[in-house]
C-alpha cells in the first residue's frame, strides 16, 4: 500500500479514527517532524487539538544515526539494553545529555518551552509517519504512561511487523493501515517523501495555538 504523501496518509488514517471526532477526552500528539504533517490531517478531519510529544533518538557514539535509545521530554529513556551494556557509563551520560539538549531545544522551538499538560483521564492518540525500529514510538508510549494517560492509542499509516508487535504489548490500541512483510524504511511507502522542516512544523502548530 502506497501513499502519495504524508497528507494523504493522514486523511486515510483519520477515517480509522472517526469514533474520536470532536471527543473532549481525546488529545492528539504527533512525533515531530514528519508525524506532524500526518497528524495535521487527522486533527482537521476530526476536530481535535494537536500538539507535539518530543522524543529524541539516542544515537550510538560511533554511528549517531544508529539509534540505541530514545529520550522523551518527560526524562524517560528507553534503551536497546544489549547495545547499552557495551558502552562505558561516561559515554552513556554524554549521549544522553546530547539527546536531552536536543529535546529541550525542540520544546523551546515548537512549544515556547511549555511543559506537557497532565494526561490524566485523557485518551492520548500518538501519530507518526511510520514505524521502523519502533524505539521512538515506544519512548513516546512510556512518556504518556508517566504523564498519567488513561488510554494510549498509536496511529500510523504503516509499520514494521516486529516493531508493531512490541508496540501492541505497550499501547492500549494500535491503528496501522498496512503492515508489509518487507519493511526497509519509512519513506519507501510514500511517492513523495520530502524532509519536513522546522518551519513547516511551526506553521502547522500555529493553527492550534502554539508559537
Amino acid at each position: 500500500m502506497m501513499f502519495s504523501d504524508r497528507a494523504d496518509a493522514g486523511k486515510q488514517l483519520a477515517i480509522q479514527l472517526e469514533k474520536y471526532r470532536n471527543s473532549k477526552d481525546a488529545l492528539l500528539y504527533a512525533l515531530p517532524r514528519g508525524g506532524v504533517v500526518v497528524a495535521h490531517e487527522v486533527a482537521k478531519a476530526l476536530g481535535l487539538p494537536l500538539d507535539v510529544l518530543i522524543v529524541r533518538k539516542v544515537g550510538h557514539p560511533s554511528s549517531p544515526e544508529y539509534a540505541i535509545g530514545a529520550y522523551a521530554e518527560t526524562g524517560d529513556i528507553l534503551w536497546n539494553e544489549e547495545e547499552k551494556q557495551l558502552l562505558d557509563e561516561k559515554i552513556i551520560n554524554g549521549i544522553v545529555d546530547q539527546a536531552q539538549d536536543e529535546a529541550e531545544e525542540r520544546i523551546r522551538l515548537y512549544r515556547q518551552g511549555k511543559k506537557l499538560p497532565s494526561f490524566k483521564n485523557k485518551t492520548i492518540i500518538i501519530v507518526d509517519d511510520g514505524i521502523a525500529t519502533g524505539l521512538t514510538m515506544r519512548g513516546a508510549i512510556q512518556a504518556a504512561k508517566k504523564n498519567n494517560a488513561q488510554k494510549i492509542i498509536v496511529a500510523v499509516p504503516h509499520g514494521a511487523r516486529d516493531s508493531l508487535k512490541k508496540i501492541r504489548e505497550e499501547a492500549d490500541e494500535v491503528i496501522c493501515l498496512t503492515e508489509p512483510y518487507w519493511y526497509y524504511a519509512v519513506g519507501q511507502f510514500y511517492e513523495s517523501f520530502p524532509q519536513t522542516t522546522h518551519e513547516e512544523v511551526i506553521q502547522i502548530l500555529k493553527t492550534y495555538g502554539q508559537k
